[in-house]
């Protein structure tokens, strides 16, 4: 399923014309845009550094991202047309989790050791055997099915009693002492 989001982006003002005497339309032009694993993919190819690493855009990185999300094929001037309302709207799409699944917090605080970048995201696709079609998902969306598939397929392990460990420790050290012949 694809998750667009549809930004209309105001090209010229509504104005008079004074041949004709009439008010005359406000210029627009539509982008649909998909804040997918594909527009990742296409943005780290060009910059070379990982989307997702949490540190900050430059206003280049982030039009260029935007260039990456549109699906319609626009003039290239139509990106200097951008409003901070449609900025607004686009970030508020790009931070949607997009799913009413809440997941519990790591207990690193939900970060990974691994900074994800696309190639990345397609092995926990590959692994969880996550059809390539959901390349287009909205990448938050995607993020979350690979979360719940790590955490239906590794489910925590369960808590041991103190004893229980102790009876471990002594069988693994019985053997350790009959494999090294050892008394201690």
């Amino acid at each position: 399923m694809r998750e667009l989001l549809k930004v209309e982006v105001p090209i010229s003002p509504e104005g008079w014309n004074e041949e004709t005497q009439e008010f005359v339309d406000p210029e627009t032009r539509v982008l649909e845009l998909e804040h997918s694993l594909v527009s990742i993919s296409l943005w780290e190819s060009k910059w070379k550094k990982a989307f997702l690493s949490g540190k900050e855009k430059t206003a280049e990185e982030t039009l260029d991202y935007i260039r990456c999300m549109t699906l319609n094929e626009v003039e290239p001037d139509v990106y200097d047309h951008l409003t901070r309302e449609n900025i607004i709207q686009i970030n508020k799409y790009i931070e949607d989790p997009m799913t009413a699944t809440v997941l519990p917090k790591d207990k690193n605080g939900g970060k990974s050791k691994d900074t994800p970048t696309s190639e990345l995201i397609y092995y926990w696709m590959i692994a969880n055997t996550i059809p390539v079609e959901f390349q287009y998902w909205h990448i938050n969306r995607l993020l979350t099915l690979i979360r719940v598939c790590g955490m239906k397929n590794n489910p925590p392990k369960g808590h041991r009693s103190k004893g229980d460990i102790a009876r471990s420790y002594a069988e693994i050290n019985k053997a350790n002492r009959a494999r090294f012949n050892s008394k201690g």
